[in-house]
């Protein structure tokens, strides 16, 4: 019996770079995939939120002259890409997951809110499933 029921995974968009330094390390995903399904098979409940630093920084991109809100939403942009590359690799492990970000942009994922990530996290208990969210 896992010491909680339910946690939230913060994950850092530059860790996925690994030693490339920039964009997506498909070997480094794919580990963190795999952790991911170990950690559910324990029976926890998991919430994941990614960064996407990797890709584009917001804050940095205002200091190189982009229009600072512009440029966040620039950053926003990579966290979906981010989530959809990690709910590939999760899929491919054979675990069920659900993009939700605050930005609408159905189809690719669904619009945020709090009872739709607890309840992706819920109907888990008896599938793996996790909520990607950003």
């Amino acid at each position: 019996m896992p010491k909680f029921k339910r946690i939230l995974l913060k994950l850092s968009g530059e860790s996925l770079a690994g030693a490339q330094g920039h964009g997506i390390d498909v070997q480094r995903l794919n580990q963190y995939a795999e952790q991911i399904k170990d950690a559910l098979a324990t029976g926890v409940q998991i919430g994941i939120v990614i960064g996407g630093g990797n890709i584009f920084r917001g804050l940095s991109g205002a200091g190189k002259g982009f229009d600072r809100v512009k440029g966040d939403q620039m950053g926003m942009c990579a966290t979906v890409i981010n989530s959809l590359a990690l709910s590939s690799a999760l899929g491919a492990q054979g675990v069920k997951s659900r993009v939700l970000t605050a930005i609408r942009m159905e189809p690719i994922g669904e619009f945020y809110s709090k009872w739709k990530a607890i309840e992706a996290m819920e109907r888990g208990t008896r599938a793996r499933r996790c909520a990607v969210l950003k």
